[in-house]
């Protein structure tokens, strides 16, 4: 006969194993260790290609979709853009851009009325989530409506691996490769705009009758070493730490996408130990057109 004890601990197993075939591809992915030779990363996911010779010199688990938590906003600010309203219409901030955005925490009040301009500039620059609702709700045809004009663009890209669901990123629903994004960032490195908005280091916007300032969330661009040409951060407990660049190294324009780093500053620490490493190979040889498995 089998004791109480043992039947309590084959049904904890069987829950175990459960959960974890029930879990979402993303959920059991694990960064393997870095290669000989290729810098030590601690993000889940890595795609570094260098743009100017069409070499992608670092891929770690780049072709699985995971949630991208705020790298959405690029794509919010791309189809909004793309959609061709007047940078300068007021738009109201209401109280569904509170409830779409699960209440989080916002400088951005219930009433005040900021442009189009103010709400892209924020969003991007310091991952405003109710100014990224406000810009998707007043889309035209509504927030569905620019959630299918994501989808459809994204699709346009070739970013077969991506789906969004809301405008923010707070869904872990929004789910994408770090090689789908690294599409993103070049399609969003068009945009004078957004280069601008993205990597300004700070901004001041009116909300009743005072000015609220607002930060850049990537302390890279406060670093005049930094050549940074477009950028977004992001964070959702699903999604771990992620940031995406595009940046200038060696006068070579480089694609970084990192996706689920572990820790608050681990994903500034892995775009610099991967600064460093393609410095040094590209004042060794340039690049080849090849793959580097970290």
């Amino acid at each position: 006969m089998i004791d109480r004890q043992t039947t309590r601990g084959l049904l904890i197993a069987l829950l175990l194993a459960a959960s974890v075939s029930s879990a979402p591809a993303w959920a059991r992915v694990h960064a393997p260790r870095s290669a000989p030779g290729t810098p030590s990363l601690r993000s889940n996911a890595v795609y570094v290609l260098d743009e100017t010779n069409a070499a992608v010199v670092l891929s770690r688990q780049s072709d699985v979709a995971m949630p991208i938590a705020s790298i959405t906003k690029l794509m919010t600010a791309l189809v909004v853009l793309e959609a061709g309203q007047p940078l300068d219409e007021p738009i109201e901030i209401t109280a569904e851009d509170r409830g779409g955005t699960h209440s989080q925490v916002s400088r951005l009040e219930v009433g005040a009325h900021l442009t189009r301009a103010d709400l892209l500039h924020v969003a991007l620059m310091s991952s405003e989530n109710r100014a990224a609702y406000a810009l998707g709700r007043s889309y035209p045809g509504g927030l569905p409506a620019c959630v299918e004009a994501m989808n459809a663009k994204a699709r346009a890209l070739g970013m077969r691996s991506t789906r969004f669901v809301e405008p923010t990123g707070l869904s872990s629903d929004n789910v994408a490769s770090s090689e789908d994004l690294a599409k993103l960032v070049l399609a969003a490195a068009q945009s004078p705009t957004i280069q601008e908005y993205s990597t300004d280091k700070s901004y001041s916007v009116p909300v009743r009758r005072r000015q609220v300032e607002f930060h850049n969330t990537d302390s890279l661009v406060r670093n005049p070493t930094w050549n940074i040409i477009v950028q977004k951060t992001g964070y959702i407990a699903e999604a771990g730490r992620c940031l995406v660049m595009k940046a200038v190294f060696e006068g070579r324009s480089v694609v970084i996408v990192l996706l689920d780093s572990a820790g608050k500053y681990t994903r500034v620490a892995d775009a610099r130990r991967i600064r460093k490493w393609l410095e040094s190979r590209l004042a060794a040889e340039p690049v080849r057109p090849a793959v580097g498995k970290v």
